[in-house]
């Protein structure tokens, strides 16, 4: 009988020891997984520069369509398509005895006339584009096109022949365009031809909406948001990670700027595991004891 229950002391025992011994694995490993779910960063300073971005096309600022204006015959075409003509040139001549002639230098570009045949009125005869002045044609819509004025400086970008250029707004049109319910305006500015540039090409024009110089940065990344939708991030605090609620500036889609909360040099966690915030934080991080100065904790 004694036997029996010594034997049954040590099966208890034993039972005891593995239950202790899987509790503090289970722990260990739970506390292990919390520690990896997460990567370090600092803050830094820097700067960051926000853009407007219009969409429009490379168009030729010179252009010259020659209509006829009567019935008339061709008698002789003096232009071939594709060939270079001055400003003056003789395009080519009528049965009558009239001169059509080119009115800025450019490439002859369609040539829709044959020799001793009639043409009616209002027909397209021939037309000349200048490929050494160009422009981009762009559009930006109601609401933004208050940031646009003449004269003021703009990045052009091509992205066929991946070249960016500066330019001047030249022009913004008074009458808007109505398209899919909303109100476009056009506007131009001036680029200059390197060779490679052709007119229809995709242009993207950006000019600068708001920048912040010497500022605390943190990749966008690392930045959560609570309930109410308030910033916040993961800091340690003695040897505890915890809540840090921040106040955020600007952000150029990668960068934001931190304003209150994070100092420059300061690290910072972000999360790998989206379960974290629930291991760390079970009751939503109603209860968590650090905030920066003058913030309340709700």
């Amino acid at each position: 009988m004694n036997g029996k229950r010594k034997k049954k002391t040590r099966t208890w025992i034993i039972i005891g020891i593995v239950a202790v011994s899987l509790t503090i694995l289970v722990s260990y490993l739970a506390f292990r997984r919390a520690d990896l779910s997460y990567e370090k960063v600092k803050a830094q300073t820097g700067d960051i520069v926000t853009y407007y971005s219009f969409s429009g096309n490379v168009v030729s600022k010179k252009r010259q369509s020659v209509f006829a204006e009567k019935i008339m015959q061709i008698s002789a075409v003096n232009v071939e398509k594709g060939q270079g003509v001055k400003e003056g040139d003789i395009l080519c001549t009528t049965t009558a005895g009239d001169e059509l002639k080119a009115k800025i230098n450019g490439e002859v570009v369609l040539i829709n006339i044959e020799e001793n045949k009639p043409v009616s009125p209002g027909t397209l005869l021939i037309e000349i584009v200048d490929y050494n002045e160009l422009e981009v044609v762009f559009k930006a819509d109601e609401y933004d096109v208050g940031a646009l004025s003449t004269g003021k400086e703009a990045m052009v970008s091509i992205p066929a022949i991946k070249k960016e250029f500066n330019g001047i707004i030249r022009e913004i049109s008074k009458e808007g365009q109505i398209a899919n319910g909303v109100t476009f305006y056009t506007a131009s500015m001036d680029i200059e031809q390197d060779g490679s540039i052709r007119t229809g090409m995709s242009a993207e024009v950006r000019l600068i909406s708001d920048k912040a110089e010497r500022v605390v940065i943190l990749p966008m990344n690392v930045i959560q948001f609570d309930e109410q939708n308030q910033p916040y991030v993961f800091k340690y605090d003695n040897n505890s990670v915890v809540k840090q609620r921040i106040t955020t500036g600007i952000n150029d889609g990668t960068y934001v700027e931190i304003k209150n909360g994070v100092l420059d040099g300061e690290e910072v966690l972000y999360k790998n595991d989206m379960k974290l915030e629930t291991l760390l934080f079970p009751d939503g991080g109603k209860n968590s004891r650090f905030y920066p100065k003058g913030a309340k904790n709700e």
